[in-house]
């Protein structure tokens, strides 16, 4: 029916795209399930990851439920489904977190069982937890770990700017 060198060349074709679907399959797992690649756009986060950076995360920590405060993830939007932020941890559940850093009169708020409370380093120009609340941690997709773009700023990320290490501070002063 087939003459030998038509069928070895189906053979090939089979072949080559059998290990296409493999290999497909391996990098959907991969980018699903264990790291991704994301890129990042707004202020909020600034001067630790600006617009157009590009960020590794893995998945693990979320998965695991080891996020600690600290840490940036990137979750779905809670006003907005159909978008991710990219925010710095500043509370888990069971903490007390401050709703006004910079004021004089502090006003406090517990993060509810199941939730963390995400705020942006850029704290003036943030939408974050101080304005949609406590984020379900349901909402969480990856932890940050390194930053691959622009190439001059590549590697781990800095810790959370000096105004943002204070308001840490007092939220684990005055938590659990």
């Amino acid at each position: 029916m087939f003459s030998g060198g038509l069928r070895a060349a189906v053979w090939k074709a089979a072949a080559v795209v059998g290990y296409a679907v493999q290999y497909g399959c391996i990098a959907h797992c991969t980018l699903e399930y264990a790291a991704d690649f994301i890129v990042c756009s707004g202020p909020s986060m600034e001067p630790t990851i600006h617009t157009q950076d590009v960020l590794i995360t893995e998945k693990f920590s979320v998965m695991m439920k080891t996020v600690n405060v600290g840490d940036v993830v990137i979750a779905r939007s809670p006003t907005n489904p159909n978008i991710f932020i990219c925010k710095r941890v500043a509370g888990l559940e069971g903490d007390k977190v401050c709703l006004n850093p910079g004021s004089f009169i502090k006003k406090y708020r517990w993060v509810p069982r199941g939730h963390v409370w995400l705020v942006g380093d850029n704290m003036g120009n943030s939408s974050d937890s101080r304005v949609y609340g406590p984020v379900p941690y349901a909402l969480l997709r990856s932890k940050v770990v390194f930053k691959v773009w622009p190439p001059g700023d590549s590697g781990s990320l800095r810790g959370p700017p000096q105004e943002m290490l204070q308001v840490l501070r007092t939220m684990k002063d005055t938590g659990r």
